[in-house]
């Protein structure tokens, strides 16, 4: 198929990927409801359209945590990347540095630290969970120094996982899950011998140490939801806080005492996240919770990061306007991967900054740093986030 536009991507992925893989990624939790209002609040918010501004060039750089990158975006942590391509981490870890932007590996990644971090010319960013094994998280921590990783990415919605129901569904988990995957596998030849054969080993490169033998994918389900832990509090994080000496950025904030304790804690970051609605069905979106948030610590030296729901770069320019120093994106980029490989992520790439220059051009900014509120049409902003009882906020 032709892809002209990063919503292709998604339908390309669909039709390469056995059902379990493109249900993981694509699905949310319960009903998926937050889900939903990711895309749709996101894609509410307008911009104003202005002319004869004299906007000769469009510079897109910013900088992160003492850092210079081409765009304001970071390839988010997705869990599993690397079974949507071959050595998938790595791919994208090389599409990322080429493009001069942050590659975030995470935690539950198919390709180890130590495989992706040589092959990257750029520092990786590293995602960690609250485990109860403390004593790996230490181990952890030391590769990840070791590794050169510049900034670590602590996410914290997610001390039990969310109930995914299409998981469920498609074979993901439940009930005759492994037969059901090799049903779908062998029914996707291509992805079957480029991922499924050539791209073993098929490891959670990072836990290997301590899942040992047990390293399929019901052992990653499993293993999620016994290693989690649902008793984590601030003071856990302070531990953390104590063994990494780099820039520290809490991912999953969405409520404003969250964030201003996150700068009680010193870390250098948040990401305003409900994790792509795969967690609480019912979390209110990033687009309505990052308003609030800006108002609430913007003014300190924290850097705000978002995401879920970005699709496209006009949604990367919708939520800086809204306050973000910066956006992750997901989803968007494994559907390229899934797609096309390190090419896809690259173009990918090209057409969320070719779609950032054009409405940066047509809202009249030069600069990331004159997208702001003044670029938003309020009027129809306010109108768009309607209380359940039809009044404006």
């Amino acid at each position: 198929m032709i892809i002209s536009s990063p919503n292709d991507f998604r339908k390309a992925a669909r039709r390469k990927l056995p059902r379990f893989l493109f249900d993981y990624l694509d699905g949310g939790a319960g009903e998926e409801m937050t889900l939903g209002r990711n895309l749709s609040d996101l894609s509410s918010i307008t911009l104003r359209q202005r002319v004869l501004t004299e906007v000769s060039e469009v510079h897109l750089g910013v900088e992160l945590f003492g850092r210079k990158q081409a765009l304001p975006v970071i390839l988010a942590p997705v869990g599993l990347t690397g079974m949507y391509a071959r050595r998938g981490e790595v791919q994208a870890a090389r599409a990322a540095a080429a493009a001069g932007i942050p590659f975030c590996l995470s935690t539950v990644s198919v390709c180890a630290l130590e495989e992706v971090a040589p092959q990257s010319s750029a520092p990786l960013w590293f995602q960690l969970y609250m485990l109860r094994d403390r004593g790996f998280m230490r181990e952890l921590l030391l590769r990840v120094k070791a590794a050169g990783c510049s900034t670590l990415v602590f996410t914290v919605d997610m001390p039990v996982p969310g109930i995914r129901y299409r998981d469920m569904h498609s074979g993901m988990s439940g009930p005759r899950a492994a037969a059901r995957r090799f049903i779908q596998a062998i029914a996707h030849p291509a992805w079957a011998w480029n991922v499924g054969v050539r791209g073993r080993p098929h490891v959670l490169g990072n836990i290997a140490p301590v899942l040992g033998r047990s390293r399929g994918l019901e052992d990653f389900i499993g293993w999620l939801a016994a290693n989690f832990d649902p008793r984590v509090g601030w003071r856990d994080l302070e531990w953390v806080r104590d063994l990494w000496d780099g820039p520290l950025v809490l991912k999953g904030i969405l409520d404003p005492e969250d964030a201003r304790a996150a700068v009680a804690l010193g870390a250098e970051g948040i990401v305003v996240s409900n994790h792509g609605g795969r967690q609480l069905d019912g979390a209110q979106s990033t687009a309505r919770a990052l308003p609030l948030i800006v108002e609430a610590v913007g003014g300190s030296s924290i850097a705000i990061l978002a995401d879920s729901g970005v699709r496209c770069g006009t949604d990367v320019v919708r939520l800086l306007a809204l306050g973000a120093t910066g956006v992750l994106i997901g989803r968007a980029f494994v559907y390229a991967l899934a797609a096309s490989g390190q090419a896809g992520v690259a173009q990918l790439l090209g057409m969320l900054a070719k779609e950032m220059r054009v409405a940066m051009t047509l809202i009249g900014a030069n600069d990331i740093s004159q997208i702001s509120r003044d670029v938003l049409d309020m009027p129809r902003t306010r109108a768009a986030q309607l209380s359940p009882s039809g009044v404006a906020e």
